[in-house]
């Protein structure tokens, strides 16, 4: 825990003094740095032919010329950044490597506690919440070698699809400013999109992970429900919720899952299960995998570009795979679990009339929807969500592998989010992706295409429980035959 507590108007004058004194030490070809992936980034500097330092140096810059515009950082921590950095390459020069994420800028979304530093959720009722202790998935990464630049913008509580709704200001699409990145890791995906660090942690209840991830032009990773421990983030649903990274290739989101995966006894739905390296699955053959196209309701009033990339994407991946069948899904109705779980969390909040004024009314009246769940309907619908995720893998006895459009509408503007005023129920944002956090199954988003207008659009994998390695195998092949996560905003 740091001595002095950071709040968001202490880091942003740090941030801007150190990025400031290290704006003459940054060479004209440090600007590249930010375009590595972190495995390019860690071979680098297990080569020590790059310092953590530079590396560290050079997102803060990308972040100093980029965030005023696309405000996917509420707090920008450089001080302690570059002290990490330092720390970390005088470990190299002593012969100690951490590990592939060594020495690697990572950003955090802001419903995840750091000690010592602001930890809002984006909203004001926690506009002075200073945990006093690390979640457990930010030791993990701190022990891996992690350097953490910042704690990222969100929909205000996690519970929206757009970024709009926050006490911060809304979040941009680096790929088009008028846009919204998508919700609610919104601020992750979008730093990862405009190369202001090389990855993030964003969580997803309904979409949270995938969502930005589809509409910002990046990969994002939600795991086995419970293999990363989600104690110390503010919740949403403990039922829904996942902790995952966002990077930008599936690579990538394999080295940092592999470091955040491990049973946390005091997480109550944490699993135990055997430790992985995710990053072997990269690059295995996939040519005995066999794909389920779950049609109804996935593929149904679909926007027509999102449709044509879907068919594009399916005709790639059958020329990689064994073969491709129809599948249906069943379906299951977790919302009476999710309501009563949010209104849970937020009752003594907003039962004091101070902090209930903070809210943003959007979000009150959504937490205000699940008061009135009884326990008997929280039980069945409970017991319905359990028995759904012990039977899931019944369905993957045909096939491997499920494949889908990740979202079926394009992202609306700002402008038109900020204008909504009525309780959103974001219905046609998670159709495609609640089902998976519903069955807690492995479900991967990746760039399939872009729109006419150029905005990014998002394919899904998934996988049976605890089955991430034909996931990212197959996510990293279609990837590779694609090259779609090479394609970046310009400088916005």
């Amino acid at each position: 825990m740091l001595d002095e507590p950071i709040t968001r108007r202490a880091a942003i004058a740090g941030a801007a003094a150190a990025v400031a004194a290290a704006s003459t030490q940054v060479s004209a070809q440090s600007a590249e740095l930010t375009e590595l992936t972190i495995e390019e980034a860690s071979r680098r500097i297990a080569a020590r032919t790059l310092s953590p330092v530079d590396l560290t140096r050079a997102y803060l810059a990308r972040i100093e010329a980029l965030n005023p515009r696309v405000n996917a950082y509420i707090t920008i921590l450089a001080d302690q950044a570059l002290a990490q950095a330092r720390a970390l390459e005088a470990e190299l020069a002593a012969g100690r490597n951490r590990g592939p994420l060594h020495g690697i800028p990572i950003a955090l979304k802001d419903n995840i506690d750091t000690a010592g530093i602001l930890t809002s959720a984006a909203s004001a009722v926690y506009a002075n919440r200073i945990p006093s202790e690390d979640a457990p998935v930010v030791n993990l990464l701190r022990d891996a070698g992690a350097v953490f630049l910042g704690k990222l913008n969100m929909h205000e509580f996690a519970y929206g699809g757009t970024c709009a709704v926050t006490h911060y200001g809304p979040v941009r699409n680096p790929w088009d400013l008028n846009y919204t990145p998508g919700g609610s890791s919104g601020g992750s995906a979008a730093a990862v999109a405009a190369r202001m660090c090389a990855a993030a942690l964003g969580t997803d209840t309904a979409a949270s992970i995938r969502l930005p991830a589809a509409y910002c032009g990046v990969t994002g990773l939600k795991a086995t429900h419970g293999l990363a421990s989600i104690r110390g983030i503010v919740p949403l649903s403990e039922m829904h919720d996942h902790v995952g990274p966002i990077a930008r290739s599936v690579a990538d989101c394999a080295l940092v899952m592999t470091a955040l995966t491990g049973f946390d006894p005091l997480d109550p739905v944490s699993i135990e299960a055997p430790r992985e390296n995710f990053h072997e699955a990269i690059g295995r053959d996939v040519a005995d995998l066999r794909i389920g196209i779950p049609r109804t309701p996935f593929f149904d009033d679909l926007d027509p570009e999102i449709a044509s990339a879907t068919a594009e994407a399916l005709s790639v991946l059958e020329g990689l795979a064994r073969g491709r069948k129809d599948v249906e899904l069943p379906a299951v109705d977790s919302f009476p679990v999710m309501n009563a779980e949010i209104y849970e969390y937020h009752a003594t909040l907003v039962a004091d009339p101070e902090r209930r004024a903070l809210y943003k009314p959007q979000t009150l009246g959504r937490i205000m929807g699940g008061a009135n769940v009884s326990s008997v309907d929280y039980i069945q619908a409970r017991r319905r969500m359990i028995t759904a995720r012990n039977t899931i893998g019944e369905l993957f006895a045909d096939v491997d592998v499920l494949v889908l459009p990740t979202v079926m509408q394009m992202p609306i503007t700002v402008e038109a989010a900020l204008a909504i005023t009525r309780v959103a129920t974001d219905a046609g944002l998670i159709r495609n992706t609640l089902p998976f956090d519903v069955y807690g199954i492995p479900t991967i988003s990746v760039p399939c295409g872009f729109t006419r207008a150029g905005l990014p659009i998002g394919l899904q994998i998934a996988g049976p429980r605890l089955g991430e390695a034909n996931v990212l195998a197959l996510a990293h092949a279609y990837e590779q035959s694609t090259r779609w996560d090479q394609s970046a905003p310009d400088p916005v």
